[in-house]
């Protein structure tokens, strides 16, 4: 219990976390505290192609073998079924009609990279090492969440079609292609290339994710300021119990294939993370008619800042007490 309350402690104080808390007190706040959109876009490509980067290189330096192939497997299944569950816990919790709850569900099986990104900060800052497929694993949870929640929206909607623009949006979304890009440039490079870029993809990239921590903050405190009447305790409530329900599956899953504990602790950041970025966007073509104002407030406003502040030293003490460390 101590070791856990250090951890909390010692991630809470983190500038990580004090980045985001500025952003979400500043937005609350009313201040005309503006974050450039062309440089939250920046950022955002840069970080997804650095994580990208390093895990290629991590594969390309202890080579492929099973477990990747098995953890990549866990991945899939573990985002095509968390979203039926979190349907489910929907249903028993709120009163949402179908269709928003599946656009719900669909975030809690797909995966928030900015999470993910501050979960290996977490394991740098406890000197515990990860595997670096990890990497391809979060890629390949964007997508099969969209598809299970699209499969149940479908079951009451006979009428919709999964068309060309549909997948163009869930197969070449701009992090999908970024993350997988820079994971196989990664493995090509190798450390020799990476140490030509190092000084730009390693060092800075701390400092570049407390940027963009501060504008996810403002980006969450504004929409928690306009959106707070959708947030009913039943909703509130889901926000909160879901991603532990889904680090806890992922736990599971992980312990069942053999992975360390840092592997172990980032397959659970995963299966408890929610998307913002690429399910927003799915959603937004393929079911216009589901309320934003209710799953970005949701993944963004309440479920994202838990798992940065709480979730993240909850999961590592849970991963290090099954996982024998």
């Amino acid at each position: 219990m101590d070791g856990f309350l250090a951890l909390a402690a010692t991630n809470l104080g983190s500038p990580l976390i004090l980045s985001f808390v500025l952003g979400v007190a500043a937005a609350l706040g009313r201040s005309d505290l503006v974050f450039p959109e062309a440089a939250a876009k920046a950022l955002s490509i840069y970080l997804l192609f650095a994580i990208g980067l390093k895990g290629g290189v991590s594969v390309a330096d202890h080579g492929v073998d099973l477990r990747l192939g098995m953890a990549i497997l866990l991945g899939i299944v573990l985002s095509a079924a968390l979203p039926l569950l979190a349907f489910r816990l929907l249903g028993s919790m709120t009163r949402l009609d179908r269709t928003n709850a599946a656009a719900v569900a669909a975030h809690y099986g797909s995966i928030s990279i900015v999470t993910f990104v501050a979960g290996t900060s977490v394991l740098e800052s406890a000197g515990i090492v990860a595997d670096g497929f990890m990497v391809a694993v979060a890629a390949a949870m964007e997508a099969p969440a969209i598809l299970s929640a699209l499969w149940l929206i479908s079951r009451s909607d006979p009428d919709m079609r999964m068309d060309s623009a549909l997948w163009r949006e869930i197969m070449l979304n701009g992090s999908i292609v970024l993350l997988i890009g820079a994971f196989f440039i990664g493995i090509v490079v190798g450390k020799d290339g990476m140490a030509d870029v190092a000084s730009f993809f390693v060092s800075p990239f701390k400092g570049a994710l407390c940027l963009f921590l501060l504008d996810m903050g403002l980006v969450a405190g504004r929409g928690l300021r306009r959106s707070r009447d959708v947030l009913t305790p039943g909703l509130l409530a889901f926000g909160l119990l879901m991603p532990l329900i889904g680090a806890c599956i992922g736990a599971v899953g992980g312990l069942l294939i053999g992975l360390p504990i840092g592997s172990l602790f980032l397959m659970m950041v995963l299966a408890a993370s929610a998307s913002y970025i690429a399910v927003p966007a799915a959603m937004r073509v393929a079911v216009p008619e589901a309320d934003p104002g209710i799953y970005l407030t949701l993944s963004l406003g309440i479920t994202f800042p838990f798992n940065l502040t709480l979730g993240l030293p909850i999961y590592l003490a849970l991963a290090r007490g099954i996982g024998g460390g």
